[in-house]
Formats: C-alpha cells, structure tokens, sequence
C-alpha cells in the first residue's frame, strides 16, 4: 500500500488499482484538492474541507462516496464508520471515524475528532491498530499532547498526524521525545512492515 499526503486531511491510499481518498476538500474549501481517480472517498465530517469529489473522477473510477456511520463493503474492503463527536470551524456535530482493513492492514483514520472521550461502543470496535491517522491543531480537534496519548493508548504501530502547523507538530514530536523527524515524499508500507512497531511516528510531507 502507498500513502500519499495531500495536506490538511486530505490522503491516498493505494493497493493495486484500488485507490481510497481519505476527506478530499471541495470546490468551496480554502485548501487545495489534488486529482486523481478514486474508487472510494471517506468523508468524516459534513464541512466543504472534507466532502470533494469533483476531481476524484478519472477515466474508468467513479468513486463511491462515504459520509457518515455505518458498515459498507466496498470492492471487497469492508469499512466501518464510527460516530464521534467534532468542533471543526467552531460548530460541534457528528465526526465518523473510519476503521477498516486494506491489504491485510488495519487502517483508523480518525478524521475531524475533537474529544477522545469516545464511547465504550466505539472503542469495542477498535481492536488492532496498525496505521492511525490523527488529527492535532487548534480547529476544534486534538491538542497536540492530547492526541499523542490517544495514539499510546490505541497501541497503533504507526502514527500518522494530520491537520497540524509546525508548531504543534513540535509539541507532538516532544512528547515521543523527538526534537525533529524528517518529512518522507510518501509512506510504502505491507502488513510485515508494522510488525513489532509500536507507536513509531512518521511525517509525510505534502504532495
């Protein structure tokens, strides 16, 4: 599987042909989209920052759009969408947090979350963390410290932090007692490479 960072939230994972993007901006968001065709899109909040598609359809891919709870099956990826809650842009409402395994990995990208008081049901569902993506900034989601011992607490093997300025990235990397990781292009990962990691942080510069 490839990861590829394209800012803010904004990710794609590739295996194979099967391309997932991970809360692509819109049209009507101030950051940047990248295009690409897609075959599933995960939206975790209902904001215009997470919710684009409009250059995700290329050649044969027309994604398949996901936006809120539930459990879809989507070429042959099962994901579960778990409710939580946001503060995004100062408004709280509903954040999904998607779980779901690729290529023999298990994926948890926690979008927009704001509180990691999560409920007990949420957590049952969350077994194996193999790739986490959380979120750490100022915008009604994790503080930088918060967020780190959320990531401690999963016992994900990789830690992929998102949605930050360099500032608190600093923070976050200071808890792991890392003064400065070095960004890597993307992230080229298989099911053998996580194994025995535990909470390894990796910065992905964006595309």
């Amino acid at each position: 599987m490839v990861i590829t960072y394209h800012g803010h939230q904004f990710f794609k994972l590739q295996y194979g042909d099967t391309v997932l993007a991970l809360d692509p901006p819109s049209a009507d968001s101030e950051y940047k989209s990248a295009r690409f065709g897609a075959d599933i899109v995960l939206s975790s909040v209902r904001h215009p920052d997470f919710m684009g598609r409009e250059n995700l359809t290329a050649g044969d891919k027309d994604p398949f759009i996901i936006y809120g709870p539930g459990e879809y099956e989507v070429q042959e990826i099962f994901i579960k969408g778990l409710s939580s809650k946001t503060q995004y842009d100062g408004d709280e409402g509903v954040n999904t947090i998607y779980y779901f395994n690729m290529e023999g990995m298990d994926i948890l990208f926690l979008g927009a979350l704001g509180s990691t008081n999560l409920d007990p049901e949420v957590l049952e569902v969350i077994d194996n963390v193999d790739v986490l993506f959380i979120p750490l900034g100022e915008e009604g989601v994790l503080d930088p410290v918060e967020a780190y011992k959320f990531g401690v607490k999963l016992e994900a093997n990789i830690i992929i932090p998102m949605h930050y300025n360099e500032t608190q990235l600093g923070v976050f990397l200071k808890e792991e007692g890392t003064k400065k990781k070095k960004a890597e292009d993307k992230l080229t990962i298989k099911p053998s490479d996580v194994s025995g990691k535990e909470g390894e942080i990796i910065i992905l510069s964006q595309s």
